[in-house]
């Protein structure tokens, strides 16, 4: 790869070339000892913007989003560059193993040290339900056993995750976001494993960690067009930067149902290398389901993140 595209791929995350004064005072004003709440669809920037921060006042940058913690997939997840480490401190990067369970609750107790040792955290992701857990508080849910972890795999499988919205109750089924899978599931396994609904378990939750009112919660709201077309040529970029190598180093592990393989782009570069898929077949998939994604991101965040400060990068 010629040394131009490696400068390329180190900085298409920026959301605007050569922006660093004009986006810094388009924030709101932070202090060098606040916490930093980075939150935004994929592909919009959000990266850079907390490597600016820490790198203009300190920090260290804290991973919030569900597949980039895993170590299996680096390139398709966006995960931040080894150039990008190099220049400020980063946790929770790809630090669990593709085939271990991971939920909020892990995530959570893993940022709470860190909101009260060392440098101040610059949290950073595209998880909602983590930044929710953080600033709103978590209930403290058993976690589900692996006997009902398989039942619900194979009802999905077999039946649709629909069946299982059916068995949930009115109040949770309306919290949820009810086109995500994940969360769906994630719901059903709740109900069925301690016999509470969800909601009922969200209901009697603790405080809150960082309660929005101790820190700096900026939200990047985003023009669809914009996006998708950053989402577009950040997916090529992928490919040029060895996506379909890095699924090739899965192909001999791979399981869908597992959470690390569930990162945009797996699934249709997996099946272009099973041979079911052409490749610009694979990609093109691939950036329609980012797209989606991208799409029930910004719906939640515009439905739950009124009090956050709106970042818009592309009008810089």
């Amino acid at each position: 790869m010629s040394e131009n595209r490696v400068r390329f791929n180190a900085r298409f995350e920026h959301y605007a070339e050569n922006t660093g004064n004009e986006a810094m005072s388009a924030l709101p004003k932070i202090a060098t000892e606040q916490p930093v709440l980075i939150a935004g669809p994929t592909a919009s920037g959000k990266s850079a913007l907390a490597l600016e921060i820490a790198e203009d006042q300190g920090g260290v940058i804290v991973n919030a989003d569900a597949i980039q913690v895993y170590d299996n997939w680096r390139v398709l997840t966006a995960r931040p560059s080894a150039e990008d480490e190099s220049r400020a401190p980063h946790l929770l990067y790809g630090h669990i193993p593709g085939d271990a369970d991971y939920s909020v609750g892990h995530w959570l107790r893993e940022v709470a040290p860190l909101l009260t040792e060392g440098a101040r955290p610059i949290i950073v992701g595209g998880t909602g339900l983590y930044f929710a857990a953080l600033t709103e508080g978590l209930a403290d849910i058993p976690p589900t056993p692996a006997h009902i972890r398989s039942e619900a795999d194979a009802r999905v499988r077999d039946e649709g995750f629909a069946t299982l919205l059916e068995e949930l109750d009115q109040e949770t089924a309306s919290r949820i976001d009810r086109q995500n899978p994940m969360r769906v599931q994630r719901a059903w396994e709740v109900l069925r494993t301690t016999g509470r609904p969800l909601a009922e378990w969200q209901d009697n939750t603790p405080p809150a960690l960082l309660p929005l009112s101790d820190c700096v919660p900026i939200l990047f709201d985003v023009d669809k067009d914009w996006l998708n077309d950053r989402i577009a040529r950040r997916f090529q970029m992928m490919i040029d930067m060895g996506a379909l190598d890095e699924a090739r180093a899965n192909l001999d592990t791979w399981d869908p149902t597992l959470l690390s393989n569930k990162a945009i782009g797996t699934p249709e570069l997996i099946a272009h290398l099973q041979g079911d898929m052409a490749l610009d077949e694979a990609a093109e998939a691939a950036t329609i389901a980012t797209r989606q994604f991208a799409k029930r991101q910004r719906t939640w965040f515009r439905a739950r993140m009124k009090a956050w400060h709106k970042f818009q990068p592309h009008v810089l």
